[in-house]
């Protein structure tokens, strides 16, 4: 009988610990990063010396650019500097030596989605660094039935992962801040 027992506990226990596995709490990282190209940004492509093959080009829905000679070629997720690489390359067969510049002309496409039990959900674009408080005041502050103590803020930078959070931690003098990424969904339940 106690064999049972030990074998149902460690049976309930393997449950309940492999039906928290596909969660990932991520450790919040607030670093700069470098600004990677987005689908709807507006790129100038400037090459030294040629206007013909110098332009202002969106980036595509599918993340893909079209420069003569070059084709298509993948911009986002790309730094501009490594996108101005990648040109480059594409170029040399054609031109001699050259030289590609890359400007972000308008920011399109860093935005962070604020959903759940927030005054105003909806899709709010990061200019600059926002933080989660920041951006809970852009959607209007919570509602009465905001649970303001089990937000979640979704990553999909590539690593994926849920990043809880407590109002009362955010707020408090010892408190850390969240700096939002694009892409970023706050969830407050």
């Amino acid at each position: 009988m106690g064999i049972r027992r030990t074998g149902f506990w460690t049976v309930m226990g393997m449950l309940l610990l492999s039906g928290c596995a596909h969660q990932q709490t991520l450790k919040v990282d607030n670093a700069e990063q470098p600004y990677r190209i987005g689908r709807e940004d507006v790129l100038d492509v400037s090459v030294w010396r040629d206007q013909e093959l110098s332009r202002t080009v969106p980036v595509r829905p599918d993340g893909f650019i079209s420069i003569p000679m070059v084709g298509e070629i993948q911009a986002a997720g790309k730094t501009p500097t490594e996108l101005a690489e990648a040109l480059k390359s594409g170029l040399q067969a054609y031109v001699q030596e050259p030289r590609v510049t890359v400007i972000v002309r308008e920011v399109n496409s860093s935005r962070v989605f604020v959903t759940g039990e927030v005054a105003h959900p909806g899709a709010y674009p990061l200019r600059g660094r926002v933080s989660l408080l920041q951006a809970i005041a852009l959607a209007g502050g919570f509602t009465d039935f905001a649970n303001s103590d089990g937000i979640v803020v979704i990553r999909t930078d590539g690593k994926g992962g849920q990043i809880p959070v407590r109002y009362s931690d955010l707020v408090s003098p010892e408190g850390a801040s969240v700096i939002l990424r694009p892409g970023d969904t706050v969830v407050v339940p």
